[in-house]
């Protein structure tokens, strides 16, 4: 028998542990000594569930959705498909093709519900489609002179293209100045911290892909057509139906990490990666520091990379004067350094109800009942709020008492150390109820039962500063041959879930055939028609 191979993974969230049961699974074990290393006590990354007085949080709100079948199969093995209705469903008589022989989610834990997708747009007091289209609705709540304005302003875009060389540019010419003033400038603003002008358009390319008024027009006629289309087909972020963990996100990355340590896997949590030593154009060990200082080096024959780049870059070499090797070239730690990020606050309520009617055809629960929304865009610039989760509307699950209380997550972008990061949580509960009262969503803190608020550091990876240089950082890191980059941070790329994993799945693909180019591994999502709209 031959010797087996040795897998260091940095990184315990979606692609660590996509990595991680890709080399251990299917008696990956006899081959390959597998260790995961997890800074924190937890897994999934920011696609953790937070538990907080019976209630579950998503930090930022994660639908289960792809166009590549490899990553919708991965995720039934791991939690099957529901065979019968999810409590709100059940009573509201809302309807969904369920899976032959699959578990009820009434009885069982282990179930991966199959929910609707409602998002809408809120902006001046009213509600839009979520995306903005040109629709009957979007004529009511914006009159007809603002529509007409919009309307031609998006004719005027249709002939004269603008250069894609920055965000705004590339959102003018899909919805025209006008649309983009009042639905994407402010809101990118909010969200980036940057002027949509000072943005690489290659976001837009990554995260909007091919959506336009013209496709949201073309969605909404075909669905007056009998004609069935393919995942493949519908154009993302017009998904309206989306697999969902019955206990949030967290649940699924709990039950991968679990299968992985029974197959074999080595997990060590507390792990924080501080050295990435290196010689001879590959890297040789990590060294690791837990909470209270103590130090341990890990040799392997592979590395597998899921933290930040950044952080990458400073680690490898770093204080090792006694070792080979050097630190990382001073332009590569420059552009590393220069890297930047977006950092994310959610703010937890649990009400009583809401303000906000149902004006839908949509049942949901409550009393009243409530909005039938996952996620509220708050695409107006007067509140800081990005966007509002209601999680009842996720999966009943997640809600202690999801009939007569609604569990809402307002979502925040800021940065590690501004004003709003550095709020208590007595204080950031104190604005979030403020902006939810003065939006009419609730009536006042009167209504406020409970609250939590969770701080997300390096949540969003962001396109401009050293970002342009990102290509000269990956042919250097690539350099190294038994180093693989992946997931979100592991390759700054703002990926979706999906994403993150499809990177670990190809780069456990080179490692088990031996193929030396990194390109698939990097190449992922960048086709530019995958994407889901955030």
């Amino acid at each position: 028998m031959t010797d087996k191979q040795s897998v260091v993974i940095i990184g315990g969230g979606p692609a660590g542990l996509t990595a991680a049961w890709e080399l251990i699974k299917d008696g990956g074990a006899d081959k390959y000594d597998v260790t995961v290393l997890e800074e924190t006590r937890e897994f999934g990354g920011i696609s953790r569930t937070v538990k907080h007085n019976g209630n579950r949080m998503d930090i930022g709100g994660h639908r289960f959705f792809s166009k590549d079948d490899r990553i919708m199969d991965w995720w039934k093995e791991v939690l099957p498909l529901q065979g019968a209705p999810s409590y709100d469903d059940k009573k509201l008589g809302r309807e969904h093709d369920m899976e032959p022989g699959g578990p009820d989610p009434e009885v069982e834990d282990k179930v991966m519900l199959k929910r609707h997708r409602v998002s809408r747009i809120y902006w001046n007091r009213h509600f839009f489609d979520y995306p903005i289209s040109l629709s009957a609705n979007t004529l009511k709540a914006m009159g007809f002179k603002l529509t007409m304005v919009a309307g031609f302003s998006y004719l005027k875009s249709m002939v004269h293209k603008l250069p894609e060389d920055n965000l705004e540019n590339f959102y003018i010419n899909r919805f025209g100045r006008k649309l983009y003033s009042m639905f994407f400038e402010g809101y990118t603003e909010k969200l980036w911290g940057r002027h949509p002008s000072q943005i690489s358009a290659d976001w837009g390319s990554q995260r909007v892909k091919g959506l336009s008024i013209m496709g949201v027009l073309k969605n909404a006629f075909q669905k007056l057509l009998p004609k069935k289309r393919s995942n493949a087909e519908v154009e993302t972020s017009l998904i309206e139906e989306f697999w969902y963990p019955k206990y949030g996100p967290g649940q699924l990355w709990e039950t991968v990490e679990h299968n992985c340590e029974e197959a074999g896997v080595k997990v060590v949590t507390d792990a924080k990666v501080i050295e990435v030593r290196q010689a001879g154009g590959r890297v040789t060990s990590v060294v690791t520091e837990d909470s209270e200082g103590n130090r341990k080096e890990l040799y392997a024959d592979q590395f597998i990379s899921s933290m930040p780049v950044k952080d990458l870059v400073n680690a490898i070499d770093a204080g090792s004067a006694e070792q080979d090797g050097t630190h990382a070239p001073a332009d590569m730690v420059e552009v590393a350094n220069g890297l930047p990020y977006r950092d994310f606050v959610t703010v937890g309520l649990l009400v009583k109800h809401l303000r906000l009617k149902n004006t839908t055809d949509i049942p949901t629960l409550g009393n009243p009942p409530i909005v039938p929304d996952c996620w509220i865009y708050v695409q107006d610039p007067g509140y800081k709020v990005g966007r509002l989760q209601i999680f009842n509307n996720w999966s009943p699950y997640l809600v202690k008492d999801v009939d007569d209380t609604v569990w809402i997550g307002l979502e925040y972008f800021c940065e590690e150390g501004d004003s709003f990061w550095n709020m208590s949580d007595e204080e950031a509960t104190k604005f979030a109820i403020s902006e939810l009262t003065r939006m009419r969503v609730i009536n006042g803190p009167a209504d406020v039962l409970d609250s939590h608020r969770e701080r997300v550091k390096k949540a969003y990876p962001a396109y401009f500063d050293t970002y342009d240089h990102m290509d000269e950082l990956v042919e250097y890191l690539d350099g190294f041959g038994n180093l693989y980059c992946v997931g979100r941070n592991g390759q700054h790329r703002y990926n979706n879930m999906d994403h993150s994993m499809a990177t670990a799945i190809e780069a456990v693909g080179n490692i088990k055939s031996g193929k030396t180019s990194k390109k698939n591994v990097w190449s992922v999502n960048t086709d530019k028609s995958y994407h889901e709209q955030k």
